[in-house]
């Protein structure tokens, strides 16, 4: 029965709310303002929300009203809509926009407003009409930053001689809430309304979304100074935090303006020489720069002549010459106004030296005998010469004269003259000349031996020097070739079948001149089987013997016994052989000094009689260069032990060394003996004659 009753009162209620409407769909007209009995409308309460956050909207009515029954209302044009009921502490959203976004925050009448959206800027309000009306406005304020503004240049560019005002750049601005304020800077000035001058145009664009779209123009009349001017927009706006500002990048606005002036630049800079690369260009300051022309001034006549650019204002000299050098000047044709401007004068310097002159052209001389050679050259700068001697670059003379005093064969060859400029770096030509001497053909070897295999293909090569220069030839059939090295130098080749008539024949090269002639003779060595030659790693093919002549003989040439080459594989095993007898060696003498058998103590040397054998004694034999057939091993015990190994070997020692001097050969000649006392042992040595013997007793003192 309760719950019944609640609800027929809330429908009683519904009915009473409908009855004070003007319409039946909950929309009513705000009294107009000014109304005689109307109170003042109070101040709304203002909140501010982001788009996309929430906003909280509260009915904070005094105690006296009954909050289980508020409506409410947005306002938008002065007409009340309905949009939330609170009845009994329960909330009831009505169909529209707000219908999914309004839910009772707290058991009063407050509303959370979910996903503001710039529709949202309106005036909400909570009324109250029992036990009497009461109302509470709220002013909804909803902000969204601007993105990063844009900013675009006028690609035409701008004229200076344009008297009207022209588009300078645009600035954009998208989906701000409200739409921001824009400010134009120019070099971090701001730029302001000036009539004739400057003028700015601002539209905005409502998007669907309720965003605004704000787009700017600067439109200006600018001048030259402005071709480097920097250019940017600025965007204002305002969020619930407080006012913030974005900027756009800086930008350059391309000017146009005539040209004023012209001028010549070279490069490199510096003195210049033949063989540089050299630019000429012809600069302005001017944009865009005018239709250069480059003129060279003709030293005959006096007149600039027009030089052909490929490219304009552009001259390249490449390689430069002398011959460029003089004055030049640009001319440029501003093709906007048909004005037509002039650059100073540039005189242009290529400096040079001319080609080198040695005389005599073609020196000749005599052996013992002089020569003079003089360098000659020309050049717009001081020269300096040098002579050098073209085998080694050693420098012979400094100054434009050289003499050779004394001439011998080895003056002969190449002389060069060297004429350079020292205050330009770089700078300078040269002059080869070849020195002759006159002289029979010169062999270095009169003999030579290669060594061959027989039925093989072999190439021997042979080397005159003279002058004049000789010819080589051969005294067997083969292929023959001559290559000139210098003029007084030839190489001659021939390929040759070993066979076993040159192996004892030999071959011979005659080099000959209208002076004399020289002979070398080549011997053919065979290679065995077994014999190793110094070539012995070739690959199998023909192989290649040469006869060169040598720098410092002479004209006649001497026989020279060349010795036969050794073995390499021979020489390697003497050299392992000996460094593994070392080794042995150094291991015995080691064994012995640990063992304490080195000989140490003194010795000395005395005239003494045969001593009695003693069963303790050993003789041990030493051998002779001289009597070797004589000499015998003469061993005994030591200490009365002996080494497995000699077993058998013991003999009477007193016996032996009796027998020995008594033999025919020792005679009644007289013997020395030299004694030897080491580590506990006594070591004699008898000698008579060119025969030796030796004797080893242990001491009293070994242990």
């Amino acid at each position: 029965m309760q719950e019944m009753f609640l609800e027929a009162l809330a429908a009683k209620a519904d009915l009473l709310d409908l009855a004070e409407n003007d319409s039946p769909d909950g929309t009513v007209s705000t009294p107009p303002a000014g109304v005689p009995g109307e109170a003042e409308q109070p101040t709304p309460e203002l909140v501010e929300v982001e788009v996309g956050s929430s906003a909280l909207l509260r009915c904070p009515l005094d105690s006296s009203g009954n909050l289980s029954y508020v409506d409410w209302f947005v306002i938008h044009k002065e007409k009340r809509t309905l949009i939330f009921r609170v009845r009994q502490g329960q909330g009831q959203s009505e169909p529209g926009q707000y219908h999914d976004r309004l839910s009772l925050q707290g058991p009063g009448a407050s509303l959370v407003l979910t996903q503001v959206t710039p529709h949202d800027d309106r005036v909400f309000l909570c009324q109250s009409k029992r036990p009497r009306s009461q109302e509470h406005r709220i002013q909804l304020r909803v902000y969204k930053a601007p993105e990063e503004p844009t900013i675009h240049i006028s690609t035409n560019g701008i004229s200076v001689n344009n008297h009207e005002l022209e588009e300078v750049a645009t600035c954009v601005g998208r989906n701000g809430y409200p739409f921001p304020q824009v400010i134009w800077y120019k070099n971090r000035q701001a730029l302001k309304e000036e009539k004739n001058r400057i003028h700015i145009q601002s539209s905005q664009i409502v998007e669907s979304s309720g965003l605004y779209t704000l787009k700017s123009i600067l439109k200006a009349q600018l001048v030259k100074e402005d071709k480097d001017a920097q250019f940017y927009c600025e965007l204002n706006y305002r969020l619930p935090s407080g006012n913030h500002m974005k900027e756009s990048r800086e930008v350059t606005v391309p000017v146009f303006y005539p040209a004023e002036r012209l001028w010549l630049e070279v490069e490199p800079v510096g003195m210049l020489k033949e063989g540089d690369r050299v630019e000429i260009r012809c600069l302005s300051d001017g944009n865009p720069a005018p239709h250069f022309t480059i003129n060279k001034k003709n030293p005959s006549t006096g007149e600039m002549e027009e030089q052909e650019t490929p490219d304009n204002g552009i001259l390249v000299l490449e390689p430069a010459q002398k011959q460029h050098s003089g004055v030049y000047q640009c001319q440029g044709l501003d093709l906007e106004d048909i004005t037509s401007l002039s650059s100073d004068t540039e005189k242009l310097l290529v400096n040079y030296v001319s080609d080198v002159r040695v005389s005599p052209a073609a020196p000749e001389g005599q052996e013992g005998g002089s020569l003079t050679l003089t360098c000659e050259a020309e050049s717009n700068q001081a020269l300096a010469f040098q002579w050098l001697r073209e085998k080694t670059g050693q420098v012979l003379e400094e100054g434009p004269t050289l003499q050779l005093l004394g001439l011998k064969r080895e003056a002969g060859g190449g002389y060069r003259c060297v004429a350079s400029v020292p205050s330009v770096p770089g700078l300078n030509r040269t002059q080869l000349v070849n020195v002759a001497i006159f002289g029979p053909p010169w062999m270095a070897l009169k003999e030579r031996k290669v060594w061959v295999k027989e039925d093989t293909m072999q190439n021997l090569s042979c080397e005159a020097s003279g002058y004049p220069r000789p010819t080589i030839s051969w005294n067997v059939n083969g292929t023959a070739s001559e290559q000139v090295q210098d003029p007084q130098r030839v190489v001659s080749t021939v390929n040759i079948l070993v066979t076993p008539e040159l192996l004892e024949t030999g071959i011979q090269c005659t080099a000959s001149n209208s002076l004399g002639r020289n002979i070398t003779t080549i011997f053919l060595i065979r290679v065995g089987l077994t014999t190793l030659t110094p070539d012995s790693s070739t690959a199998a093919g023909p192989s290649t013997s040469t006869v060169s002549p040598h720098a410092r003989a002479n004209s006649t040439s001497t026989e020279r016994k060349l010795p036969e080459p050794e073995s390499k594989g021979v020489v390697i095993v003497a050299v392992i052989v000996c460094i593994l007898v070392l080794a042995v060696l150094g291991a015995v003498l080691y064994f012995l000094y640990k063992k304490g058998k080195l000989p140490c103590g003194r010795s000395g040397k005395q005239e003494i009689t045969m001593p009695p054998s003693r069963k303790s004694e050993c003789v041990v034999e030493v051998k002779s260069d001289k009597l070797p057939e004589e000499m015998g091993l003469l061993q005994g015990s030591i200490g009365d032990k002996r080494a497995p190994g000699d077993q058998g070997m013991g003999h009477s020692n007193d016996a032996r060394v009796k027998k020995w001097l008594q033999s025919p050969k020792g005679g009644e000649e007289s013997f020395s003996v030299s004694s030897l006392q080491r580590c506990g042992y006594r070591y004699l040595f008898y000698q008579q004659g060119g025969r030796v013997a030796a004797q080893a007793s242990v001491t009293q003192s070994h242990p």
